[in-house]
């Protein structure tokens, strides 16, 4: 039975910007599972899957409804423990909460400054209505004042993945020598920003970039079949 994935976009459906809807769709194509995915606009997710999130993604799997990234990887794990392993075990899904609270609390962070008017360039009228005030009313400030802080973010970046630069001096993938669902958490943070925004965030020849490089083509290349912003 073929998996609804239903996952946030913007004006274009074709194009898919989530960090959290990027990481459920390398974790189905990692299992090697059929899905469908279905594009939902900002205005729309309360009326996914009749009002079960607050947010995308959402699947449902048969008569299994499950919200929330990191919870759909667990479903998979469990309801599919014959595919191949999003995890490697208990100590690997651990890791992977440590993961994406490095990712939320340093790269979020970051790019939601970084991105912030590029994201609202690529939505609809009706959801731009919604956004900005949501996205102030989240942040504490206007859209002008979290601009002041935008070319520092940029030039800072860089930093900021100090961590797995270094860890890759050592091995070819977050989860060790093949990736897991922790790789999926970073990629979809950086996949986000390549969607969305134009900003200079990745050098050639750096060790993050030729492992974004490898995300990208991972699974035929599923997250290089949407073009970088322009």
């Amino acid at each position: 039975m073929t998996i609804v994935l239903h996952e946030l976009v913007g004006a274009d459906e074709a194009r898919p910007f989530s960090p959290h809807c990027w990481k459920v769709v390398m974790a189905l194509a990692h299992k090697g599972l059929p899905f469908e995915r279905k594009p939902v606009c900002f205005t729309q997710v309360p009326g996914v899957e009749g009002g079960v999130s607050k947010t995308v993604p959402v699947i449902r799997d048969g008569s299994q409804v499950v919200a929330d990234s990191f919870m759909i990887a667990a479903y998979l794990e469990e309801t599919y423990p014959d595919r191949p392993s999003l995890f490697g075990g208990d100590g690997g899904q651990a890791m992977a909460r440590f993961v994406e609270a490095w990712s939320q609390s340093t790269l979020h962070a970051a790019l939601n400054v970084i991105a912030l008017k590029e994201i609202d360039g690529i939505l609809s009228p009706e959801d731009q209505a919604y956004f900005r005030p949501s996205r102030e009313a989240r942040l504490g400030k206007t859209f002008e004042q979290i601009a002041e802080r935008r070319q520092a973010e940029i030039e800072g970046f860089g930093a900021k993945l100090t961590p797995l630069r270094v860890m890759l001096k050592s091995q070819p993938w977050i989860g060790g020598s093949s990736p897991l669902f922790a790789d999926y958490i970073v990629f979809g943070a950086l996949q986000w920003a390549r969607v969305v925004s134009s900003a200079p965030l990745l050098e050639a020849g750096d060790a993050v970039t030729d492992w974004f490089e490898r995300c990208i083509d991972l699974h035929d290349g599923l997250g290089r079949a949407v073009a970088a912003a322009g």
